[in-house]
């Protein structure tokens, strides 16, 4: 359970995939949405929605050639927010949206 638990923390750990899934939180987006707002390249985004897909993070649903991405339950939300709440209650950020 240990090595699970660190691989867990180690995708959690790429400040791309963390800006994924916060901006997921407010609704499901596609490739394109991800990447004019977090200013990286389409092939970047995509290859960090992989990973995130395969780690059980996120899913996805298909309208027609359209993907479109969202958290795969409340548990990732509740897992990054209980970590943002953690930082700024000990002055580890100021803003935990940044």
């Amino acid at each position: 359970m240990i090595y699970e638990l660190s691989e867990f923390f180690k995708i959690l750990s790429d400040q791309t995939r963390l800006k994924i899934l916060v901006l997921l939180f407010e609704k499901e987006q596609n490739v394109s949405e991800l990447q004019r707002q977090i200013g990286v390249t389409q092939s970047n985004i995509s290859h960090q929605l992989r990973i995130l897909r395969q780690a059980n993070l996120v899913r996805y649903r298909k309208i027609g050639r359209n993907v479109y991405y969202r958290l795969y339950d409340e548990h990732v939300e509740i897992i990054i927010k209980y970590a943002m709440e953690h930082l700024k209650e000990f002055g580890g950020i100021e803003d935990a949206q940044s």
